[in-house]
């Protein structure tokens, strides 16, 4: 069971990240039926709410089930949205997305493979799951993307006006991840050098913490770091790297 602290707004930017990313909202407009299932939402309803009214505004015809493992939690529906006991077995339920924030963070690293594993036996075809972690406020968000198969990506978004330099996210770090920042792993090697690079950017400072963020961006293929192609314009310091890139090296 988890401690169930949300807030209001809180995964905005993931939520923002999902429903910008083509592969997912194509599984969502191809499905007859859409669905997507918010894992352990929490003490209240809001963020699987809000999950359910951003992908609306894509994916008009989506389904939303929020699950939480503890039946207290359960409410009646909400705004369209249905709420049910369940856990990584997601209830029974064949979902094309799941979000699962803030869930993984308080198990073992041990017990991430067999999490992982059973919410994707659950896919439909073709599905995805986010799995990921961010602060209370919802200001420093690290996930991660998978397919039926694998993890696919990696991704981290800041708001650079609340931390001081990208290695600040260490501490929300995916929990396939978290422990895994130390010397000669891959997250630590792209902490690091986001870290040399966010500094070498440093003179763009004047001019806002975004426009010094892209030159950051700019500077990490020459630091052996291959983002993924994003032209979207973005509120926040947002950054995706194939999984390969930070995978645990045992």
């Amino acid at each position: 069971m988890t401690r169930g602290t949300t807030g209001i707004n809180r995964l905005r930017r993931v939520d923002r990240w999902i429903t910008h990313h083509s592969e997912i909202v194509a599984v969502l407009s191809d499905a007859a039926t859409p669905l997507a299932v918010d894992l352990g939402y929490g003490a209240r309803p809001d963020t699987a709410i809000e999950l359910a009214a951003r992908l609306r505004a894509t994916v008009p015809a989506v389904r939303l089930v929020g699950l939480e493992i503890d039946p207290a939690r359960v409410v009646p529906p909400q705004a369209g949205v249905r709420f049910a006991v369940g856990g990584f077995e997601l209830a029974g339920l064949r979902p094309h997305l799941v979000r699962a924030f803030n869930v993984l963070r308080q198990y073992d690293e041990s017990q991430v493979p067999a999490a992982w594993s059973r919410m994707q036996r659950q896919l439909a075809p073709g599905g995805f799951i986010v799995e990921g972690t961010c602060d209370e406020l919802g200001r420093r968000c690290c996930w991660i993307l998978l397919d039926e198969h694998r993890p696919l990506t990696f991704t981290l978004a800041w708001d650079p006006l609340h931390s001081r330099r990208p290695s600040d996210l260490a501490e929300r770090l995916p929990k396939a991840l978290i422990h895994r920042n130390v010397p000669g792993e891959p997250v630590h090697h792209l902490l690091r050098t986001l870290d040399r690079c966010w500094d070498i950017a440093a003179p763009l400072a004047p001019f806002g913490p975004r426009q010094r963020w892209l030159r950051t961006l700019e500077l990490l293929p020459d630091n052996g770091i291959r983002p993924l192609p994003d032209r979207r314009r973005h509120r926040d310091n947002v950054l995706t790297v194939p999984w390969e890139q930070v995978a645990p090296t045992s």
